[in-house]
């Protein structure tokens, strides 16, 4: 049965976030599905230890979605 449910859930896949100090050096790497909570964190490509201490590269961020807003253009009549 726990196989039935799995198979028409959806899982949100976990994404790899990596938290900065004030000069961008990373202090830590966490994996799950929603945003951590805090500020500092942000969303990277994958978990690399040998970014720990160090500044991230800068290659290595996540792009932020892009959002389009929608333009209201008022009609003259």
């Amino acid at each position: 049965m726990r196989l039935l449910k799995s198979l028409f859930m959806t899982h949100r896949r976990h994404r790899h976030y990596a938290l900065l100090d004030a000069h961008g050096h990373c202090l830590a790497f966490k994996q799950c599905s929603l945003p951590p909570v805090g500020e500092g964190w942000v969303e990277v490509s994958e978990t690399h230890l040998g970014w720990m201490h160090r500044p991230l590269p800068t290659n290595a961020r996540v792009s932020p979605p892009v959002m389009h807003a929608q333009s209201h253009h008022a009609l003259a009549s």
